[in-house]
């Protein structure tokens, strides 16, 4: 019975640690803001995710609006590619979205509309921000733009506290 046990929690390990890896075909049935959307798979589960190692800028921001309808035009309401890469502190799925061969964060990273990572930029982004900001594009032509976790500090401090 032990061995049989053993058994079965291996293989679910192994299957959970290749669904992380393979990812999964989802369609996308809601953008939220530039790097959250929901999903929903084969299985009817909804999950929200939100693209791993990139920041979009918030709603509330410059080019905000224009990140989130760029991702509505490339994805809303398609099948993507969803790789998992762990969860954020509020439980949210972060993941590598690809759209085709595309990797979503990519063309938001090109277009100049997200920032990479605050704590810890991912080597392989890096590149395509730093691009998008030597060329001028998106929320690269402003002159000194706020990071969207700066934005969100200022946010919380300018709301009362509770008693």
């Amino acid at each position: 019975m032990k061995i049989q046990l053993v058994f079965i929690f291996v293989s679910l390990v192994g299957l959970t640690k290749l669904y992380a890896e393979e990812g999964i075909t989802a369609k996308v049935i809601r953008v939220i803001d530039g790097n959250t959307i929901e999903i929903v798979s084969a299985g009817n589960e909804k999950q929200r995710v939100v693209f791993a190692d990139i920041d979009c800028p918030e709603l509330g921001q410059a080019f905000g609006a224009e990140a989130k309808l760029y991702v509505e035009k490339l994805i809303l309401q398609k099948k993507v590619m969803v790789q998992f890469k762990g969860k954020d502190r509020f439980g949210n799925y972060l993941a590598v979205v690809m759209v085709g061969d595309d990797d979503l964060r990519v063309q938001l990273l090109k277009e100049g509309l997200a920032w990479t990572s605050e704590k810890k930029p991912a080597d392989d982004l890096e590149p395509y921000r730093s691009w998008a900001q030597q060329k001028s594009r998106g929320l690269w032509k402003q002159a000194n733009p706020t990071p969207p976790w700066a934005y969100r500090r200022q946010q919380s401090m300018s709301m009362p506290k509770s008693q």
